[in-house]
């Protein structure tokens, strides 16, 4: 989906308690997992009716997370 999609996400608790249970089950030591647990819990506030995000600030997030990667990280 392109980022500035005008995609509906209808509030679904269930969605979102699944997405977070697998984001907290994939969370560890590597810093791949906690940055995909991240990812999870964001896109699960997508479906969180209390949850203040878009598909189009999920993927400037991740972008940024992964040129902050691909340079090194922030401490480089």
């Amino acid at each position: 989906m392109a980022p500035d999609s005008d995609a509906d996400f209808p509030a679904d608790p269930e969605r979102v308690a699944f997405l977070r249970e697998i984001a907290d089950d994939i969370y560890g030591e590597s810093s791949e997992s906690r940055q995909v647990s991240a990812i999870l819990y964001r896109v699960s506030d997508l479906y969180d009716p209390d949850g203040d995000t878009s598909p189009e600030e999920i993927y400037l997030n991740v972008r940024h997370i992964m040129d902050i990667k691909a340079q090194g990280g922030i401490d480089r």
